[in-house]
């Protein structure tokens, strides 16, 4: 039975692991979350217009989520504070960290060159993995587009579930 988790594992990517204050000043580890489903994800900047719609969508679905038993986590390099504000504003039900430092941001490489109006500047690719209870990468999504997407993350976490 190991041998058999261990090949079906093996092409798989292991999680990088974090632990990053979230928008209460809590200490936040990937570890904590052992055994569970869950769900990372990246996003720019607090109280942006898509990042807000992106937040508000995943706090609409959390009964979903947590029938799932599964996890949803934003990260953004905002502060703790900004996060707080951005939660409070917008009653979120979800986990918000901070990575002011862009250790975590740059580990799963969301952390990027990007351009706009002819200016380059480093910023986050918004982004979404899914992480199984085990803590191996089992899906993700780079340059996400917000509409329609936490209905295409509910659906994979289905299927990988079966």
């Amino acid at each position: 039975m190991v041998i058999l988790w261990e090949l079906k594992n093996l092409e798989k990517t292991k999680a990088p692991s974090f632990c990053l204050q979230n928008q209460d000043n809590k200490k936040v580890c990937l570890a904590d979350y052992k055994g569970k489903w869950v769900v990372l994800y990246f996003y720019p900047k607090d109280n942006s217009k898509t990042c807000t719609i992106e937040a508000l969508n995943f706090t609409d679905n959390m009964k979903q989520f947590e029938d799932m038993e599964t996890i949803v986590i934003g990260v953004s390099p905002d502060s703790v504070k900004s996060h707080k504000n951005f939660a409070t504003k917008h009653n979120l039900k979800i986990i918000l960290l901070s990575d002011t430092e862009h250790q975590i941001l740059e580990k799963y490489k969301v952390w990027k060159l990007k351009k706009m109006y002819g200016r380059e500047y480093m910023g986050v690719e918004r982004s979404t993995f899914i992480i199984n209870p085990e803590g191996y990468i089992e899906e993700e999504w780079k340059k996400v587009r917000v509409k329609g997407h936490i209905e295409a993350v509910k659906q994979k976490i289905i299927e990988l579930k079966q």
